[in-house]
C-alpha cells in the first residue's frame, strides 16, 4: 500500500521496483496489494515488477473497495461495493493488472453492509471454482461475520489492523481464526509508523496523508501518545532490537497463526523489519510492553466516526 497509496505522494516506479525486488531477494514470500491502492496503480506496479518471479511468492489482493467515477467527471472516489457482479469485474481487472492467471489469496477488502456477506463470499467461491483465485480472505470483519462467511466457503485468512496500540482483534476474531484454521494477517503492525519511534511531529506529514484525518494522529492526541515512546524505546534497547522490530516481535510472539505485514517505501526499513524474525523478546519485556501500550493508555480511536462505520470489528 505504502508505495502507491495513503501516506502522501506515491514513490517513483523505480523506487517501488527497488523495494519489491529487495523484499523478494531478502526472502519475503507474501506480497499484499489491493484494487484500492492507487486505484489500481499498485497492482499494475506489482504485476510489472513481479511477473518474472511469480512462482516464488504468494500473491494477495483485494476487492470490494475501489475507486469509481461516481460523478462522471473522471475523478475516482473510494467506494465500498460487495455486489457479486462488481466482485467478478474487479477480479478480472486485477488479474489483468497483476499479469497473472490466478490470485493466491483474494480478500473482500470491506464487507458491504448493503449486501449479505453470504452473497459476497458466494461470488468469491465462484471465482475459486473457475480457477481465478485459490483462496478467500476477509478484511476488518467481526468473529460473527467470519463464521457466517466460513459456512459458505472456507476462509483462509482474515486481515485486520493489529498492533500494541490496536488490540480489537483480541476480543473475539483472533480466537475465531484459530478455531476455523484461518490465518490472521495483521496490517499496520507498527501502528502506522508510531511504533517506529521516529514520527515525532505530525505537522510534517504530507497534506494527503490519511493519518492527518485519524484521531490518534491529531496534534492533541498524538502529543499524549508520544509520552509512551521513551519507555517503549527503553524496552527495545532491553530486548536488543530496533523499535520497529520490537513491535513486530510482539506480534510474532502472540500466536503462530498471526502474520504481520509491515509496509514501507524504504529498503533499509524493509531489512530492519525483517530482522524481527530473529528477535527473542524476554517474557518480562513482553509483559511490560502490554502494560505500557494498550487500549487504555492510547489516546484517540483508530478511525473517525465514518471510518468506524465502514468496518465490522468489535470495538473496546
Amino acid at each position: 500500500m505504502n508505495l502507491s497509496h495513503a501516506y502522501g505522494a506515491p514513490v517513483s516506479a523505480e523506487q517501488g521496483e527497488r523495494v519489491l525486488l529487495a523484499a523478494l531477494d531478502a526472502g519475503v514470500t507474501l506480497f499484499d496489494t489491493a484494487t484500492l491502492y492507487g486505484f489500481g496503480a499498485n497492482e499494475t506496479l506489482v504485476g510489472k515488477v513481479m511477473k518474472p518471479h511469480r512462482h516464488k511468492f504468494t500473491l494477495a489482493s483485494k476487492c470490494g473497495l475501489q475507486g469509481e467515477d461516481v460523478a462522471g467527471d473522471g475523478k475516482l472516489v473510494r467506494v465500498i461495493d460487495g455486489r457479486p457482479e462488481t466482485i467478478r469485474k474487479t477480479c478480472e481487472d486485477s488479474l489483468r493488472r497483476l499479469q497473472t492467471d490466478v490470485i493466491d489469496l483474494y480478500y473482500l477488502h470491506r464487507w458491504d453492509k448493503k449486501v449479505a456477506i453470504e452473497d459476497s463470499v458466494g461470488a468469491l467461491a465462484d471465482l475459486v471454482r473457475k480457477g481465478h483465485i485459490k483462496s478467500i480472505g476477509l478484511s476488518e470483519v467481526s468473529a460473527a461475520t467470519l463464521r457466517k462467511a466460513h459456512a459458505v466457503h472456507p476462509i483462509a485468512a482474515v486481515q485486520t489492523e493489529y498492533s500494541l496500540w490496536t488490540r480489537n482483534p483480541e476480543i473475539a476474531v483472533l480466537d475465531a481464526c484459530r478455531e476455523l484454521g484461518a490465518a490472521f494477517v495483521a496490517f499496520s503492525p507498527v501502528a502506522r509508523g508510531f511504533l517506529c519511534g521516529d514520527l515525532i511531529d505530525v505537522s510534517t506529514l504530507d497534506a494527503k496523508d490519511i493519518r492527518r484525518a485519524m484521531p490518534r494522529f491529531s496534534p492533541e492526541n498524538y502529543a499524549a501518545n508520544l509520552k509512551l515512546l521513551p519507555a517503549y524505546t527503553a524496552l527495545a534497547l532491553e530486548a536488543n532490537c530496533s523499535a520497529s522490530q520490537l513491535a513486530l516481535a510482539w506480534l510474532l510472539n502472540k500466536a503462530p497463526h498471526i502474520i504481520p505485514i509491515p509496509g514501507t517505501t524504504s529498503v533499509n526499513h524493509l531489512l530492519d523489519n525483517l530482522g524481527a524474525v530473529d528477535v527473542v523478546v524476554p517474557l518480562e519485556v513482553l509483559r511490560k510492553l502490554e502494560e505500557l501500550i494498550n487500549q487504555q493508555t492510547v489516546h484517540g480511536p483508530r478511525y473517525t466516526v465514518q471510518g468506524t462505520s465502514e468496518v465490522d470489528t468489535e470495538e473496546f
